[in-house]
C-alpha cells in the first residue's frame, strides 16, 4: 500500500525528550536521519557544492533517479531530503511486498494531488530491482507524463535488474559505502544530537571493532550503538568498549551476498588479482569469499576458466592444476578443500601469463563469421568410402608424420583465405611455441607482435 507521508510527519517531529519515553520511539538510525544535504556523511560526488544532485535541487528540476548502492549508504535519506527540499508530496513503496495494484493506487493519488492541490509527488520505491517487468512497465507512463518524480533504490546493478525502457527514463547515481571517517562522523553526530544518547553520556572506547563490524553501512553502526547503549548499565557514563560490543554483536557477520552485485565484484577482484600476479591479494579475496559462504566449486570453476584465458600456453600445467583443484574440491569439500584452493590460487597468481590463445579464438570467430560459405578444400575432406575417394575427397593430402620433423608445408585454409590469429608471447613455455611456429611458418610468423600478451 502506498504510504502518503506529509512533510511534518517526515521532518517536523520533535526530538524525544527524557528517559521516560524509552521504548516508545523509533530506532536510533531513524531518530538521527539527516534532514539536509549538509548533514549527509559521504556521497560528496552527489551532494557537495556543484555536485549533480545538489544542482538539481537548487534549480528545482529533479529528474527521475535510481540510487544504486549498498545498504546503509543513504538511499532512502536522500530521497526524503529531495522531497523536503522541493516541497513534494512523498510516497514510499517497498518492492518486497508491493504489487501492481499498489503502484497503480500510488500513481492515482499522485495524479489527484497534482490536479486538485497543484502539488507534485515524489514516489520512492525501495528495492526496485525486485519489481518484475510488468510492475516496472506500469511506471513508464507516469514518468513520461510527469505525474511523479520516481526515485528507485537498489543494491543490485540496475543494468541487470531494471528493464531498458525504465532505465532510459531515469538517471542512475551510484552511492558508495561510507569510509571509516564518514562512519565515525555519523556516530559522533548521533551521540551529539540524539537526546537519549546525549543524556546517557555515551562514550565509544573501541572504534575499531564498531567500524570494522559496520563495513561501510551507517545503519549497522547506529544499530550497534543503540543496542550497546541499551545493554549498558544505567549508571553514570556509558562506555561502549570491545567487550560490550562483542557481547551485543556476538560475531562479525560477513558483508557478502552470494546472489548480489557484491558477489560479482568480489569474484572480479579475485580474478584481476590472479591476472595481475598478486598471490597475496588473490588469497585475500579468496578468504573473503570463503568467509562469506561462497560455493567453493564456483571459485574452482572460475580458476579453471582463468587458467586457459589468462595463463594459456605460457604455462600449460596451470590448466591441469586448476582442473585437479576443482576435482579435489568436489571430492573433499570444505573446510579442508580451502587448502586445495589456496594451492591453486598461489600457483595461478605466480606463474607466467598469456592471453594469446583467448585472443586468437576471439579473432578467429569474428573472421570465421565473415567466411561462413567457404568450402573445405578437397584434400582436407574426409573420405570414408571408395566412392568419395574416387570423387577426389582427401586426394593430395600429405600425412605430416611421414615427413622430417613431422611437418610438411601444406595449405589448411580455404583457397584465397589467409589469416594469423595466434600470436604467442615470449612468456614461459609460449616462448618455445613462438620460436617453433616462426621456424615452420616463416611467411606467417616472424615472432610475437606483443611480447606482453596484453
Amino acid at each position: 500500500m502506498a504510504e502518503d507521508v506529509g512533510q511534518t510527519t517526515l521532518f517536523g517531529l520533535p526530538e524525544p525528550q527524557g528517559s521516560a519515553m524509552k521504548g516508545s520511539f523509533s530506532p536510533l538510525a531513524e531518530r538521527v536521519r539527516p534532514q539536509t544535504l549538509d548533514q549527509i556523511a559521504g556521497q560528496r560526488h552527489l551532494v557537495a557544492e556543484g555536485a549533480p544532485l545538489r544542482r538539481f535541487l537548487e534549480e528545482g528540476r529533479l529528474p527521475s533517479l535510481i540510487f544504486w548502492g549498498p545498504p546503509g549508504s543513504g538511499k532512502t535519506t536522500l530521497a526524503e531530503i529531495c522531497a523536503h527540499w522541493l516541497d513534494f508530496r512523498f510516497a514510499k513503496l517497498s518492492a518486497v511486498d508491493a504489487g501492481v495494484k499498489d503502484v497503480r493506487q500510488a500513481l492515482e493519488q499522485a495524479d489527484k494531488a497534482r490536479r486538485i492541490e497543484g502539488q507534485r509527488s515524489l514516489l520512492f520505491i525501495d528495492e526496485i530491482h525486485r519489481f518484475n517487468k510488468a510492475q516496472q512497465d506500469s511506471l513508464l507512463h507516469a514518468i513520461e507524463q510527469g505525474i511523479v518524480v520516481l526515485i528507485g533504490a537498489t543494491t543490485e546493478n540496475p543494468s541487470f535488474e531494471v528493464n531498458a525502457a525504465l532505465m532510459s527514463r531515469m538517471q542512475v547515481y551510484r552511492l558508495k559505502p561510507l569510509d571509516r571517517d564518514e562512519l565515525k562522523q555519523v556516530v559522533m553526530r548521533a551521540l551529539k544530537t540524539d537526546q537519549l544518547l546525549s543524556d546517557a553520556g555515551i562514550v565509544i572506547d573501541d572504534w575499531d571493532v564498531l567500524l570494522e563490524f559496520s563495513a561501510g553501512d551507517a545503519r549497522k553502526a547506529l544499530n550497534a550503538v543503540d543496542a550497546a547503549a541499551a545493554m549498558a548499565p544505567n549508571v553514570g557514563s556509558v562506555h561502549i568498549n570491545r567487550e560490550l560490543l562483542m557481547q551485543v554483536l556476538q560475531q562479525k557477520l560477513p558483508s557478502y551476498d552470494k546472489k548480489g552485485a557484491y558477489h560479482y565484484d568480489i569474484i572480479s577482484a579475485f580474478i584481476k588479482s590472479l591476472r595481475g600476479s598478486d598471490p597475496d591479494a588473490a588469497l585475500f579475496w579468496l578468504a573473503k569469499m570463503l568467509e562469506g559462504g561462497e560455493d567453493p566449486k564456483f571459485i574452482a570453476r572460475r580458476m579453471v576458466i582463468f587458467s586457459s584465458e589468462d595463463v594459456g600456453n605460457a604455462d600449460p600445467y596451470a590448466l591441469t592444476l586448476a582442473v585437479s583443484v576443482f576435482h579435489a574440491v568436489e571430492m573433499i569439500g570444505l573446510p579442508e578443500a580451502r587448502i586445495n584452493l589456496a594451492q591453486g590460487v598461489t600457483y595461478l597468481a605466480s606463474c607466467s601469463k598469456s592471453n594469446a590463445s583467448y585472443r586468437a579464438l576471439n579473432d578467429a570467430q569474428q573472421f570465421a563469421a565473415r567466411h561462413q560459405d567457404e568450402p573445405v578444400p578437397m584434400h582436407l575432406c574426409n573420405a570414408p568410402t571408395t566412392f568419395m575417394k574416387q570423387a577426389g575427397y582427401a586426394q593430395g593430402y600429405r600425412y605430416p608424420h611421414d615427413h622430417p620433423g613431422h611437418f610438411v608445408e601444406e595449405r589448411y585454409f580455404p583457397e584465397g583465405v589467409d589469416a594469423t590469429f595466434y600470436r604467442p608471447t615470449l612468456e614461459g613455455r609460449e616462448k618455445f611455441i613462438s620460436e617453433r611456429l616462426s621456424a615452420l611458418w616463416r611467411d606467417r610468423y616472424t615472432g610475437p607482435s606483443d611480447a606482453s600478451g596484453g
